[in-house]
């Protein structure tokens, strides 16, 4: 059978530099990248072809891009590989006496807002225990878990989650945050159509924040006049100091950044700008002990302040 042959022949080597020219795009960049002859890893890339008894690539002028059978080995190989990773990173952790390893995704709202606290609080009561964040977009993170990149992540609830579980984790206050001088800072709320006509500053493409109001301002009709975007809330807040537009931000985040700007800020009144952030895993059943600690923890954080 095809999986007991790949069980004896498959080397982690090869499938490296598989997915390697996948990122790469083509042969030579990938051997550069892996020091490897080109050569000789055109020879693995047949031979695992062979092997498989399926084409891989598609061979074009201008590089190698995959067949279906190759997004299928890809997705598999990338999670391969990270386990790998995993396995020697917890196996070392363990001569510094860590007992366990959790690795998690998270979207810029959640490492901003509620992640410092939560996860210093989580590793005083289980000290031996380390978690490894990675800030990612909602879309992202989600499908960082499904690749099996983290064994879990936090996202915007109004992402595709893609079959993932999910459980709420926090909720938030969308705001607009504007100059002190500005018209609309008197006001105790405004609704997203009303700032239409002002220049914003957003986020970056793949924020959920971003991809949300471009929506609401699609369902106004109107159009959401960008003049530039931003890595993050700390960013946001000095180009809004800078009165290069207004913003949209998560009351804690202008209480951490804004405020001291002295920006003001005003509660969206639109529905959708109070939202949830959900937890998310493949499968909560399947969890290590660790992370089943560590997604316990965090989903009994709901509700506080």
């Amino acid at each position: 059978m095809l999986s007991k042959s790949l069980i004896r022949r498959l080397d982690l080597i090869t499938l490296q530099l598989f997915v390697a020219v996948y990122e790469e795009g083509t042969l030579t960049r990938a051997a550069a990248r892996e020091s490897i002859a080109v050569s000789a890893a055109s020879k693995r890339l047949v031979d695992l072809e062979k092997m498989l008894g399926l084409t891989l690539f598609v061979r074009q002028a201008k590089g190698m891009s995959l067949t279906a059978a190759g997004e299928t080995l890809l997705h598999h190989g990338r999670q391969m590989l990270f386990n790998v990773q995993k396995m020697g990173l917890e196996l070392g952790e363990h001569s510094h006496g860590v007992r366990g390893y959790v690795r998690m995704l998270a979207n810029l709202s959640a490492i901003i807002q509620f992640l410092p606290e939560d996860l210093r609080d989580f590793t005083a009561l289980h000290p031996q225990l380390k978690t490894d964040l990675e800030e990612r977009p909602s879309t992202g993170v989600v499908q960082g878990v499904l690749d099996g990149v983290a064994d879990l992540g936090i996202c915007s609830s109004d992402t595709d989650t893609k079959g993932l579980f999910s459980v709420t984790y926090r909720r938030d206050n969308l705001m607009v945050l504007m100059p002190m001088d500005h018209p609309l800072a008197d006001r105790e709320g405004l609704s997203f159509s009303e700032t239409l006509g002002c220049d914003y500053v957003g986020l970056h493409v793949a924020s959920s924040i971003n991809m949300r109001t471009h929506a609401a301002a699609r369902e106004a009709g109107k159009m959401l006049h960008l003049r530039i975007h931003v890595p993050g809330f700390d960013a946001m807040c000095r180009m809004v100091q800078a009165h290069m537009g207004i913003g949209i931000l998560p009351q804690k985040a202008y209480e951490l950044f804004g405020r001291s700007l002295g920006l003001q800020a005003v509660p969206l009144t639109d529905e959708w700008a109070v939202r949830r952030l959900v937890l998310v895993v493949r499968d909560e059943a399947a969890l290590s002990p660790v992370s089943r600690l560590l997604f316990e923890y965090l989903h009994a954080s709901e509700g506080a302040v």
